[in-house]
């Protein structure tokens, strides 16, 4: 296995608090599995997203659906992608069912984007805990998500880009939306962890 380039990157909006942990995780060795699924015509290998993510505007209508109801629907939404993991679609609250949404506890730091904030998910009788979030100050290349809500497709009914209905990144932690259009191996599948 070959390692993957993990750049520190700018640190300025980074709260000074949080430089030696993100840090730490910026620069922890990262391999590149010998078993990369080559990109057919049409297609993107997640082995050739970069490190540090990127992310950018996508021209897809992106749709989410929890027991029947649509809670979500966007063609203004936009994809962060990063080597190993399948892309995570951010949603403008103005294209979501927000009612159906309500704040939790829970918070996670990624050393990237920043602090996240977690949504349960509520259809009348039905909850899915900790299914979205959102990230409220991005930092850097990231404020235009800012605000803008993730949906994880394990947790709902129903995820699609246009007409494909997406399929769960592996594992439970990664929120990726898995398609025909992109190829693997996956983070989040058995014997992944060093990825």
């Amino acid at each position: 296995m070959s390692t993957v380039d993990n750049t520190p990157s700018d640190l300025t909006d980074v709260p000074p608090e949080l430089h030696a942990e993100v840090l730490k995780w910026r620069t922890v060795e990262r391999l590149r599995p010998e078993h990369i699924v080559l990109a057919g015509p049409g297609q993107e290998s997640v082995w050739d997203y970069p490190r540090p993510p990127r992310v950018e505007p996508v021209s897809a209508t992106i749709t989410v659906v929890f027991h029947g109801l649509t809670l979500a629907s966007s063609q203004n939404a936009y994809r962060v992608i990063e080597t190993s993991g399948a892309p995570v679609y951010y949603i403008p609250q103005s294209d979501i069912n927000m009612e159906c949404l309500e704040p939790s506890d829970r918070q996670t730091l990624c050393e990237w984007k920043g602090t996240s904030a977690y949504f349960n998910v509520n259809v009348n009788d039905h909850t899915a805990a900790d299914a979205a979030w959102t990230y409220p100050q991005a930092w850097g290349e990231f404020a235009v998500i800012s605000g803008y809500i993730a949906f994880h497709p394990a947790q709902m009914s129903e995820c699609w880009v246009n007409q494909e209905l997406a399929r769960p990144q592996p594992g439970n932690y990664y929120g990726g939306w898995v398609t025909d259009a992109i190829v693997g191996p996956f983070k989040g599948e058995p014997g992944s962890e060093g990825w």
